[in-house]
């Protein structure tokens, strides 16, 4: 039972996460396209893994990653408000580059494809 809300909540934060990155946070060191591509919930619901994608140049990566550790405690208080929990659950925010690498792998694949390798 408390695996199934546990991935409610965490589906639910990544929702209001995405739209309040879009949305909500004002910081100009935010930039690039983001997205919330995981969010991993404890079975209590009182710390989360947030994994994001960041599509741009390497700085642009670490300046967003680094903003969006910096604003971790307004967003804690918005998503406890937005999903009015009784807790809102401690938050790790970590870059995710899988996307990136998967497109690596598609253009790599492609080249082939064309015999450019």
């Amino acid at each position: 039972m408390s695996g199934q809300r546990a991935e409610r909540v965490a589906q639910q934060i990544k929702r209001e996460l995405s739209d309040l990155i879009r949305r909500g946070l004002k910081d100009p060191r935010i930039g690039g396209l983001i997205s919330v591509t995981e969010v991993e919930c404890t079975s209590d619901c009182r710390s989360v893994r947030v994994f994001i994608s960041v599509f741009g140049e390497e700085e642009q990566r670490q300046n967003t990653l680094k903003a969006l550790n910096e604003e971790v405690g307004y967003i804690r208080g918005e998503l406890g408000r937005r999903l009015q929990l009784r807790y809102a659950p401690e938050m790790t925010i970590k870059l995710d580059d899988s996307l990136e690498r998967g497109s690596k792998v598609s253009d790599l694949l492609g080249k082939i494809s064309r015999g450019e390798v």
